[in-house]
């Protein structure tokens, strides 16, 4: 479970973001993550209780997960399409040379805090 690493990285971001910005406490963490990033929203959401309750900062903070629609891009027509339904080849023109867009992403969308 690659969750429990995520949310321990996204901890420790965050109290150094909140020594460098003066905060007392964080109330929310707001995460972004791709809808092919392998991350398990759920799972992440046990876990950040458990990493919270070891720093004085993030006690009690709550963490909200945003999904990253998953996009993809065909290099041969140029367009764009929804990449879970569609898989790697090109629904326009049956080309598998595509490139994923969007949709792998684990970003701190914003924090919270006083």
């Amino acid at each position: 479970m690659h969750e429990l690493g995520i949310a321990y990285h996204v901890a420790e971001t965050i109290e150094d973001l909140g020594r460098k910005n003066n905060l007392e406490q964080v109330a929310s963490v707001t995460l972004e993550i791709g809808e092919v990033s392998g991350v398990i929203f759920s799972y992440l959401s046990d876990v950040w209780p458990w990493v919270c309750r070891k720093s004085d900062i993030l006690r009690d903070s709550s963490l909200l997960c945003v999904e990253i629609h998953a996009v993809t891009i065909c290099l041969d027509c140029g367009k764009t399409y929804d990449t879970v339904p569609q898989g790697r080849q090109c629904p326009h023109c049956g080309s598998w040379h595509t490139e994923l867009v969007t949709g792998n992403e684990v970003m701190i969308k914003s924090v919270e805090g006083y």
